[in-house]
């Protein structure tokens, strides 16, 4: 019973770190980038906490409505609205979904680093919290459990093996 019980744990556990992994790394080896929302500008359409998965930006993709995600001056990366373009400058006016007014500068074609295609909510929570140290530990924790419910049927099993040799 105990080896049934501990066999379904470690299956749904796995199940769940190869989820997690495939929603990571499989679009990524698909050519898409990932970035994590830290802010509800988008909402409700992009959630905080969600990874957006871009692909990468050409100047025939500037158009009004489309979201791109662009680097500032500083290297925050920003995902918002187009609300216009001038193709002349090579230059688009952005806006955030929740945002009552326009972006203050208008964002060269050359800061646009990706072109929205498709996020997925609440990742992007797990994707930052494993690169803090706490998140490391967990992750670890989270494996160490793996191969414990892997081994320890066998140990309960000795366990009971000695006790009625003993007896």
């Amino acid at each position: 019973m105990t080896k049934k019980i501990c066999n379904v744990l470690s299956m749904v556990v796995f199940l769940g770190l190869l989820v997690i992994a495939g929603f990571l790394f499989v679009p990524k080896m698909l050519g898409y980038d990932e970035y994590a929302v830290l802010s509800g500008s988008m909402e409700p359409g992009i959630p905080v906490g969600a990874i957006v998965y871009d692909k990468n930006f050409t100047g025939s993709e500037a158009r009004d409505g489309a979201v791109v995600t662009y680097q500032l001056p500083a290297g925050t990366l920003v995902t918002h609205r187009i609300i216009s373009v001038d193709k002349e400058e090579q230059t688009v006016v952005t806006q955030g979904d929740a945002n009552n007014i326009a972006d203050t500068a208008p964002v060269a074609w050359q800061q646009i680093v990706g072109v929205y295609a498709f996020h997925i909510p609440y990742l992007g929570f797990i994707s930052i919290y494993a690169k803090t140290p706490l998140g490391i530990a967990v992750v670890c924790g989270v494996l160490i459990v793996l191969i414990l419910l892997n081994f320890i049927p066998d140990i309960l099993e000795e366990d009971k093996k000695k006790i009625s040799d003993t007896e």
